[in-house]
């Protein structure tokens, strides 16, 4: 039984991949995660925002003063000749690689199209066997377009391609008005794959203090349905690969993915909940239904429920509103 799968040309001994987590913010948590058994690591994010703070921080610090006499005008390079991004993050990524012998693949998130997209070559240069570039943005100017959103969004997949040669994949919301053709737009973008979806942290209330408080919740498995459905709408409509997260939290959740027409599924909620155990489980889990189905490998039952390869396609759409409806009995 065949459960290798390929994913952003690098070959996977399973499809069960870390997603972006405070797991592997140590070397030890590197290691931890491989030993359990994960195919490929995805490190934890670095923000646009740190890289932000610190060249504003590192610019401050080397102007004070820079009129105050004659060679303190030429004391130090000027900013495009040295680096200004958090060298933990590139000197963590190099630890990486010496540590363990499965893919590591870097994140970034942010959305604009400055400067700090500039690191992604330094990731690169670090060791890095792929990029994850984090999209994350909620618009909120009632006078900004949705075009304008999708624009600036493909503009940022295009400046980081520009400046690296490993695959990158993207990682984006579920709240375009057209996934498909964001989608579309990210493959013409240069996309070697796409992660459906980032979650947006909601905040809540706290009605004691008057305050507004960020809230993390771990996901359960009904939350993949959204990008289950997605993956199947487009398996064999775009050629850049396909990733779920969130949701991913069993054997049957992973097998689902794969047959949506997903080349990985990136876990990290139910290891919270369960350990790093659990990815045993989840593999042995995936093997029995194999050998029940008669399925040899992943690669065979890739897509199998995909749109364009099931009875009724119309299950995905607006016709699957329409039976849920019809068929939901309640209780009273």
């Amino acid at each position: 039984m065949d459960l290798t799968t390929d994913y952003l040309g690098l070959k996977l001994k399973h499809p069960v991949v870390l997603s972006a987590s405070p797991m592997t913010k140590t070397i030890d948590g590197v290691r931890r995660v491989r030993d359990a058994g994960v195919s490929a690591i995805v490190l934890h994010s670095l923000f646009e925002e740190q890289l932000e703070h610190e060249t504003l921080e590192l610019d401050y610090l080397t102007t004070q003063g820079t009129n105050s006499f004659a060679e303190a005008l030429s004391y130090f390079p000027e900013p495009d000749n040295y680096f200004l991004g958090p060298d933990e993050y590139l000197n963590h990524i190099r630890k990486a690689k010496e540590t363990v012998d499965i893919p590591i693949i870097a994140s970034l998130n942010g959305f604009t199209s400055g400067g700090w997209v500039d690191i992604a070559k330094q990731i690169e240069e670090a060791g890095a066997d792929a990029l994850e570039l984090n999209i994350y943005y909620l618009a909120t100017d009632p006078e900004r377009p949705g075009s304008e959103v999708e624009r600036n969004t493909v503009d940022v997949l295009k400046n980081v391609k520009a400046k690296v040669k490993i695959p990158v994949a993207v990682k984006l919301g579920p709240y375009f008005s057209n996934v498909a053709n964001i989608a579309r737009q990210m493959e013409q973008g240069g996309a070697n794959g796409l992660v459906l979806f980032n979650r947006f942290y909601q905040p809540d209330f706290d009605l004691d203090e008057l305050e507004v408080n960020p809230h993390v919740d771990l996901s359960q498995s009904v939350a993949m349905r959204v990008p289950l459905r997605w993956i199947a709408i487009l398996y064999g409509r775009i050629k850049t690969d396909l990733a779920v997260t969130s949701g991913v939290h069993s054997g049957s959740d992973v097998i689902k993915c794969m047959l949506a027409g997903a080349n990985c599924a990136m876990m990290c909620s139910a290891l919270y909940q369960n350990g790093l155990d659990h990815i045993q489980t989840v593999l042995i889990d995936i093997r029995r239904w194999m050998e029940e189905k008669e399925y040899e490998s992943i690669t065979q039952m890739r897509g199998a429920m995909s749109q364009k390869s099931v009875a009724e396609p119309a299950a995905f759409e607006r016709a699957n509103y329409m039976k849920t409806l019809q068929s939901f009995k309640p209780l009273v």
